[in-house]
């Protein structure tokens, strides 16, 4: 097993994209532990001089509300990360699960089952979500935030992972095993996983993405805990104090870069796994070798 994951992550490695991108990654979880280091409480407001510009004491200077804006960076940059690992795990549970019953069991358990699949697709899923973040907005911490996320960030990827399922379902080995009397459980986790695994890992850095973003566009309009340092509470508060047009640019454009840093590190390493994990191209890889 550990032969087989080093083995993976050797080819993937070979990728710059997903070289580059773990560097990415890994200099922002750097920011996000940096957090717990910090000498300041990211709720207390004007415990510095305000709007100072950067210097070897604010490294980024602070901005309007007397905090220094490298240390809410971290904090920013971990409650984001915090978010989106919430939305995409929980969400990976409720696709994995749908797609494995609906894929292996079909009938009209399969039918009902992309019936609600099918609803989530369809309905005007940013207006449902400003929605009930205006109805629970004096609970929208953390974990609350991405566990709104998740329950809408799933129906896609159920289908395609039912997709999966259903073509191992008409494989040699499924019907050797269900011939053999292995339990249904047991085909699952021991035959079905492997395959479905790194399909739900991929769209889990998707969907991560898709959390961060939607977290940013409800925290724009005010529909989160200002009082959480995010990436979208950070540019909230620099557009609430006109940075722009005070020319604040350090204090803009942190959340800004970090964003854009985060997203395509996030979506090279989607692009590189799946194209890994595509048959077409690991035939020519081996073949190339």
């Amino acid at each position: 097993m550990v032969m087989a994951i080093g083995s993976t992550l050797k080819d993937l490695f070979r990728d710059y994209r997903f070289t580059v991108a773990f560097i990415v990654l890994l200099f922002l979880v750097g920011l996000a532990i940096a957090s717990f280091f910090s000498p300041y409480d990211p709720t207390i407001w004007y415990y510095a001089p305000r709007d100072l510009k950067p210097s070897n004491e604010y490294i980024l200077g602070t901005d309007s509300r007397g905090q220094d804006i490298f240390w809410q960076a971290t904090f920013a940059i971990r409650n984001s990360l915090i978010i989106s690992v919430v939305a995409g795990l929980i969400s990976r549970i409720i696709a994995v699960a749908v797609g494995l019953v609906a894929g292996y069991q079909g009938g009209r358990t399969d039918r009902v089952l992309m019936f609600i699949s099918d609803g989530f697709l369809v309905i005007p899923l940013f207006l449902i979500l400003v929605m009930l973040a205006m109805l629970i907005r004096d609970k929208m911490n953390i974990f609350n935030t991405g566990l709104l996320l998740a329950v809408f960030g799933w129906a896609w990827d159920a289908r395609v992972l039912r997709a999966q399922v259903l073509s191992l379902r008409e494989r040699e080995f499924t019907k050797t095993a269900v011939l053999s009397g292995t339990p249904t459980l047991e085909l699952v986790f021991k035959e079905y996983m492997p395959y479905i695994t790194p399909l739900a890992f991929s769209t889990l850095i998707n969907n991560m993405s898709w959390a961060i973003g939607m977290e940013m566009t409800l925290s724009i309009i005010g529909l989160t805990n200002m009082d959480i340092p995010t990436l979208g509470t950070n540019l909230k508060w620099a557009l609430n104090y006109q940075a722009i047009l005070m020319r604040r640019w350090n204090w803009i454009l942190t959340p800004v870069v970090l964003s854009v840093l985060l997203f395509i590190a996030l979506y090279w390493l989607s692009i590189s796994i799946s194209e890994y994990l595509d048959p077409r191209t690991r035939v020519q890889r081996v073949g190339g070798e």
